[in-house]
C-alpha cells in the first residue's frame, strides 16, 4: 500500500481585512478545487487563527504534513515561525515561498495593463520588504522580471523593514509630466496594501488576489508546484 500524500496546509501571514481573508480564502479553495485528491487546510503565522501549530496538531491518521508558504518571500516567517511548527511534528516538511517567480511578475505586468499603464509611465514595485536579506534580494528579482517584462526600469520600494521605503521610492521617481505607477506586489488587500495607496503614486495596481475575482491560475499552479517541491 503507497503511503498517504501528505496535507497540504497553506500558511499566509494573515490580516484583519475581511476583503484579504476573503482573497487568501479563495485561493485556498482554488488549490483544494485543482487538487481534490489532496487534504488542504489553511493556517496563518500572524494576525488570524489558526496557527500552523494549531492545525498540525490537529491532523489525525498516518498522512503527514507539508507548509507551503502563501508568502512572496522567505523571510522570518519561513526561516522562523514555519521551521519551528514543522520540528515540532516529525515527518512535517516548508515547501519554499511563492517567489520569486517569472509567472509573478507577467500576473504584475497584466495587472498595470488593465490599470491603464502609459507607454512613459515609470513603475515602482511595492513590496512587502523583509529584515531577512535574502527576502528583499527575492522581491528585487521580481522587479528585475517586471522590468524585463516591461521593457522599461522597474525600482523595488519597501513597506517595511527594508530600504528604500516605497514613498522615498516614488518621490524619487516623480518627474514633471510623467505619472509613477505603482505595481503592488502584495498578497491580497490588508494594511500594506493599503500603505501602498497612499505612496503618493498617481495609479497603483491591486493586490494579485482581488476579492470577487477567481485567484490567477499562476498563483494556484505555483502553491501547488511548491507543495510538490522535493
Amino acid at each position: 500500500m503507497s503511503s498517504p500524500s501528505p496535507v497540504l496546509v497553506a500558511t499566509a501571514h494573515g490580516t484583519s481585512s475581511p476583503a484579504g481573508r476573503s482573497a487568501v480564502g479563495g485561493l485556498v479553495a482554488a488549490v483544494a478545487a485543482r487538487r481534490p485528491d489532496l487534504t488542504v487546510r489553511a493556517s496563518f503565522v500572524d494576525v488570524q487563527p489558526p496557527e500552523p501549530a494549531a492545525v498540525l496538531a490537529s491532523l489525525s491518521g498516518p498522512a503527514p504534513a507539508r507548509l507551503v508558504p502563501l508568502l512572496l518571500s522567505a523571510g522570518y516567517h519561513v526561516f522562523v515561525d514555519l521551521t519551528r511548527a514543522a520540528e515540532a511534528v516529525p515527518g512535517t516538511t516548508v515547501a519554499p515561498a511563492l517567489g520569486p517567480d517569472d509567472r509573478l511578475a507577467e500576473l504584475l505586468r497584466r495587472r498595470l495593463v488593465a490599470a491603464g499603464l502609459r507607454g512613459d509611465d515609470v513603475v515602482v514595485l511595492a513590496a512587502a520588504g523583509s529584515s531577512q536579506p535574502s527576502a528583499v534580494e527575492d522581491c528585487r528579482a521580481v522587479a528585475a522580471a517586471l522590468s524585463r517584462a516591461l521593457g522599461r526600469p522597474v525600482t523595488a520600494g519597501f513597506l517595511s523593514a527594508s530600504e528604500p521605503k516605497l514613498a522615498d521610492a516614488v518621490a524619487a521617481q516623480k518627474v514633471s509630466g510623467q505619472r509613477v505607477v505603482v505595481a503592488t506586489y502584495l498578497l491580497a488587500p490588508g494594511f500594506f496594501a493599503d500603505l501602498a495607496a497612499r505612496s503618493g503614486a498617481d495609479v497603483v495596481t491591486p493586490p494579485l488576489l482581488v476579492p470577487g475575482e477567481p485567484p490567477p491560475d499562476e498563483l494556484v499552479d505555483i502553491v501547488v508546484e511548491r507543495y510538490l517541491t522535493p
